[in-house]
């Protein structure tokens, strides 16, 4: 990507986020110019006139356009800076709410890549560590700013000698140059602690985990966190020392460069003025402190220009990863356009096969089945078998490597993505549940938009005597993490939540993923008993390792090695003794046979 795609690209997202900002920052630009401009034009008239005529009227006209002037550029520069101050803040906030949004909408199979975390880790140490996306405003204000102010004050400039001002170019390029070599070393910096920092960051974070502190306690591991912390500390603070005493040295020398260029010009003017030039007029002291003015407004403008370009060229160094990670295509980008059909008639897999990226191993490999509208499934097999794979691929969280899955006969990515993913509702082992209310975790709307539906659903799976117990009922906050009057429920009771979320969402394909892994037994049981009626007419596919549950489903879809062994009713796969199905099915049921005692 070339630089001026990325700023191109950078600003679009800052426009995006707030209009208003941009354009308070160009108002900015355009003040702080014409406060440069005016400071170095008018006070040649004043000075002018106090040496000269001394006539009172002029004196009062030059002395109140300064003073009004600065007062009015003064006033508007001090509103424009309030508008700016309030307005980085939400923009620093909504640069953050963008950069979450693309998480939320990359391909959900970027997320398991090393290439696609590394990414992200980069572009959220460039937020976090350097405030790239607010150095790069600023400095791309300040080359504007400074871009104005050269541009006026060379004008006034080369009047007096186009050799001055060649003289001030070489110093300002000498500065540049220095500069700019020191901008590289500070990119080398800043990437080579970017491992550093985030191996320091993950065994800092261990000692904020509540959830590890009993394995810490009981296992005695904090000597070995503090050790990790320590050692890379030392690491990060001995690249920071060898940084630090680069830029002191380029400090030294860019202020001696600067107080070179305040020399020449003092001293040019200053003989202009005495008329010991030969062939030089002398000029006046009112334009000897127009052309010092001059002079030095242009040098610090060119100077700030020319550091200001270097950063730019940095930050868009810092932000290459942010603006990589923004330019990701986006789950929406390969979705179709047909909408999602009023009846689900079948689902088909059709010589399906899969690894997952970055695997060489096939998870799935020439899976082929169909499962009917309205039939209730039960995926079984071992571990590592494919089962919660094959649910992601239907849930259109993984593309196919090979093979299609037809939904009423039409490849599933032919329909359009939203459509899609809102006729699917899914309970998978790993869900997660919100610092939200239940009621914003079940709805996903705000507290108290559809109390019947959340009632209705709270009622079916069981909980409803638990919210009767809870002060604020389906109001609660889950955890304390926002508020200190918020409810732990138990493994149980939170599964509960998500079966209720699942089955709240009214999608005509219902996906549960060892749904009842943390309920007791007799929980367990009201599920499997009711499974039917909280099902409904929906297609339902099931996996549970438990096999009892198998009972409750029209049939069984039996994987072996990422391949299908069978698909057959419960009462069929026990027929065939020699079978995995049966061999699975017995072995657990010896594991729950209750023995009598005498």
């Amino acid at each position: 990507m070339k630089q001026w795609e990325k700023l191109r690209l950078f600003f679009s997202i800052v426009w995006r986020t707030s209009h208003a900002y941009v354009l308070l920052m160009a108002s900015s630009v355009m003040l702080a110019g014409a406060q440069v401009l005016l400071n170095v034009l008018l006070p040649k008239f004043l000075i002018d006139e106090l040496t000269g005529a001394l006539r009172g009227e002029y004196l009062l006209l030059y002395a109140g356009m300064i003073v009004g002037a600065n007062l009015v550029l003064a006033l508007l520069s001090s509103a424009v800076k309030r508008g700016l101050d309030e307005k980085e803040l939400y923009v620093n906030n909504m640069m953050d709410h963008v950069m979450a949004e693309k998480v939320m909408k990359v391909p959900f199979g970027c997320l398991e890549t090393p290439e696609y975390l590394d990414l992200k880790e980069r572009a959220l140490f460039a937020f976090n560590n350097q405030s790239a996306p607010f150095e790069m405003i600023r400095s791309t204000a300040q080359f504007l700013q400074s871009a104005l102010i050269i541009i006026t004050t060379l004008a006034v400039m080369l009047t007096l000698s186009p050799v001055l001002v060649l003289l001030l170019l070489l110093c300002v390029a000498a500065n540049l140059f220095a500069y700019s070599r020191v901008m590289q070393d500070q990119l080398k910096f800043f990437a080579s602690l970017i491992p550093i920092n985030r191996k320091y960051g993950y065994y800092v974070n261990l000692g904020f985990q509540d959830t590890l502190q009993k394995d810490v306690r009981l296992y005695d591991m904090s000597g070995m966190i503090s050790g990790r912390v320590t050692d890379y500390g030392r690491e990060i603070s001995g690249e920071c020392d060898q940084f630090y005493k680069k830029m002191g040295r380029f400090q030294g020398l860019s202020g001696a460069l600067n107080d070179l260029q305040s020399a020449l010009a003092y001293g040019y003017a200053g003989l202009r003025v005495l008329g010991s030039l030969s062939g030089k007029a002398p000029i006046s002291l009112g334009s000897l402190t127009m052309y010092v003015s001059a002079a030095a407004s242009f040098a610090k403008a060119a100077t700030d220009a020319g550091a200001s370009a270097v950063t730019i060229t940095a930050m868009l160094g810092y932000l290459e990863p942010f603006l990589q990670f923004m330019s990701l295509p986006e789950e929406s980008d390969f979705g179709g356009t047909l909408p999602f059909p009023e009846t689900v008639e079948s689902i088909r897999f059709e010589h399906v096969s899969f690894r997952y990226p970055g695997s060489e191993t096939r998870v799935l490999h020439d899976v082929s089945f169909e499962i009917r509208g309205g039939e209730k499934i039960s995926i079984v097999g071992l571990n590592g078998a494919g089962k919660t794979t094959l649910v992601k691929l239907i849930s259109r969280l993984y593309r196919p490597e090979e093979g299609h899955i037809l939904l009423n006969g039409v490849d599933i990515f032919e329909y359009e993505h939203g459509s899609y993913l809102a006729s699917i509702a899914a309970v998978f082992q790993d869900y997660k549940l919100f610092a939200f209310s239940i009621d914003e975790n079940i709805t996903g709307k705000r507290p108290g938009s559809d109390l019947v539906g959340t009632g209705t659903v709270i009622r079916r799976v069981g909980l409803n005597e638990k919210m009767a117990e809870l002060n604020e009922g389906v109001y609660s906050m889950l955890g304390k993490s926002y508020d200190e009057n918020g409810v732990e429920l138990s493994g149980g009771e939170r599964q509960k939540v998500a079966i209720a979320r699942a089955l709240y969402k009214n999608a005509p394909v219902i996906i549960l993923d060892e749904p009842t892994s943390a309920l007791d037994p007799l929980a367990e049981a009201e599920i499997y008993e009711n499974f039917n009626s909280l099902i409904g007419d929906k297609t339902a596919i099931y996996i549970s390792h438990r096999m009892s549950s198998s009972v409750f489903c029209d049939r069984i879809l039996l994987l072996d090695g990422g391949t299908v062994s069978d698909f057959d009713t419960h009462t069929a796969l026990m027929e065939k003794a020699d079978g995995l199905y049966y061999k699975l099915f017995n072995a657990q049921a010896e594991n729950y046979r209750i023995e009598k005692k005498v």
